[in-house]
């Protein structure tokens, strides 16, 4: 039966926050009841099964992004794609799920439709706006999985202690990279913003008058 006070998007949040806390191959639908307090037969009255929790989880992420389509296409793919990032560095742990989950809410449907659609509307083709969309969603969910992500279920790598052991003499080009910076937050920021300006740059100068 229903738990009073129960809801979807009570459900949904605790999923998130465990997930956050543990890892997105910690969820299951037990564990889920468990963190709201209930058997995991009730969680059913309000998500069918555990795909819908999943789907949820990456709906949640892109409702989230703060965009408004509207001026010139270039500024506000910029800006979907950095609201995109800053939303998945505040939940990294939903970084293989969203790397390999296809968007089917009728909320991130709609997020993609009014990308699309807006786009379509500065005079590029339905298929080539959609290609415009995904290209955009992916260098980001594949700059953020590198810069943040973990491999579940495994340890991560020492990248640190290994960089710091570099022999400087047979690699001078990546010693001198990591005596400027490499791998902090800074030099994290510095590569995405180079990486969407070229990319931007690249889809500006592949669209010719668009």
């Amino acid at each position: 039966m229903k738990k009073a006070g129960l809801s979807r998007e009570k459900v949904l949040a605790a999923a998130l926050a465990l997930v956050d806390r543990e890892g997105i191959t910690a969820l299951s639908m037990r564990k889920l009841g468990a963190e709201l307090g209930v058997e995991a037969m009730t969680l059913y009255y309000y998500v069918p099964n555990k795909d819908a929790v999943l789907d949820g989880l990456v709906n949640q992420v892109i409702a989230r992004i703060q965009v408004t389509f509207a001026g010139p296409w270039w500024e506000w793919t910029r800006a979907f794609a950095v609201s995109m990032r800053e939303e998945l560095l505040a939940h990294p742990a939903l970084l293989p799920l969203v790397a390999t989950r296809p968007v089917m809410t009728p909320g991130g449907l709609d997020m993609v439709e009014q990308a699309a659609a807006a786009l379509h509307g500065a005079g590029f083709g339905p298929q080539e706006a959609l290609h415009v969309v995904n290209t955009i969603a992916m260098f980001v969910i594949g700059q953020t999985l590198a810069e943040a992500g973990q491999t579940p279920g495994h340890d991560e790598p020492d990248v640190a202690g290994a960089m710091e052991e570099l022999d400087a003499a047979k690699y001078p080009i990546l010693a001198a990279a990591l005596r400027a910076g490499l791998g902090t937050p800074e030099d994290h920021q510095a590569r995405f913003d180079f990486a969407l300006d070229a990319l931007i740059d690249g889809l500006r100068a592949r669209a010719g008058g668009v």
